[in-house]
Parts: C-alpha cells; sequence; structure tokens
C-alpha cells in the first residue's frame, strides 16, 4: 500500500470523525480499538504523571526504576532513551520532589546509584493497581481459545510496531 493509498482510504475519514465527535465506533473496527487502546494509555499516563506531579520523562524513570531497580543515571539514560545531560535534569527535579535518591555507588565511589524512594513508588502502584486488576479479571475470564486468539493477535501487532520502529 502506497502513502497515498493509506490516505485516500474511505475508512480512515469514518475513524476520524468517530475520534473527534465521540460517535460509536463501527461493530466491527478493530483498528479503531487499537487505536483507542493507545489513546487511553497515553491518557491515563498522563493521569500518573499529574497525580506523582512528574514530567514524561520523570514517569518514564520512575518506571524502570520500580520495575527493573536501582540504576546508574547513565543507565537510566540510555533505558529512556534521553541524553545524560536531560537525564541530570529529570533526576534533579525527581529528587526534588523526593521521588528518587541518589547515593554513591557501592563498588566503585565515582558513580551515583538512583533508586526510587519507597513511598513514591507506592503511590505510583496505588495508582496502576486497579488497572492491573481490571486486566487480570478480564484475561482470567477468557477460554483457552480466546487467549490464543488474543495472544496471537497482540503478538503480531507488536512486531507492525516493532516493524515500524527504527
Amino acid at each position: 500500500m502506497t502513502e497515498s493509498d493509506a490516505l485516500d482510504r474511505p475508512d480512515r475519514d469514518d475513524r476520524t470523525r468517530a475520534r473527534r465527535d465521540g460517535r460509536q465506533l463501527p461493530a466491527d473496527d478493530i483498528r479503531a480499538r487499537v487505536q483507542q487502546v493507545a489513546v487511553r494509555q497515553q491518557r491515563f499516563e498522563r493521569h500518573l504523571a499529574e497525580s506523582l506531579g512528574v514530567d514524561r520523562a520523570g514517569l518514564d524513570a520512575m518506571d524502570h526504576l520500580i520495575t527493573t531497580g536501582p540504576a546508574t543515571p547513565s543507565e537510566l539514560a540510555r533505558r529512556v532513551e534521553v541524553s545524560t545531560a536531560a537525564m541530570t535534569l529529570v533526576l534533579n527535579r525527581l529528587e526534588s520532589a523526593g521521588h528518587v535518591r541518589r547515593e554513591r555507588h557501592p563498588s566503585d565511589g565515582r558513580k551515583l546509584i538512583v533508586t526510587a524512594e519507597q513511598a513514591s513508588a507506592d503511590r505510583a502502584y496505588e495508582q496502576v493497581l486497579p488497572m492491573i486488576d481490571g486486566i487480570e479479571r478480564l484475561v482470567d475470564g477468557m477460554d483457552e481459545t480466546e487467549r490464543a486468539v488474543v495472544q496471537g493477535f497482540l503478538d503480531r501487532l507488536i512486531a507492525v510496531y516493532d516493524d515500524a520502529t527504527p
């Protein structure tokens, strides 16, 4: 499909209008639903960042620290895909807000280790837990056939995103 073919698709206009005016999505429009999942994910992340008082880069850094544990500023910069200078600014804001602490590396005193403060990790978890529980209930309610279909679709969807990302 060429770029002009993609731009000329009649269903594209329908989905665009539905997103704008809140009309019900067609019952068989999986693409629109995938798009709405992405929109709602972004909305949730904005809500979470706002409730924690952090920006997007701060939320990304907190996510990595909470899920994978302490890291050096350089490691965080690589994970979040920002420069080390930008990460220093992010960490300054997070530390000032009481979300992280920086300490000397235990085996290399020249390095710093960044750790999420437990109270901030707990606040983030409280915000995310209802969504985690809801997803768990959805998955638990599926039979094996439904799980296989959904898993196969999501695996292929992930591959499409991976192929579209340099």
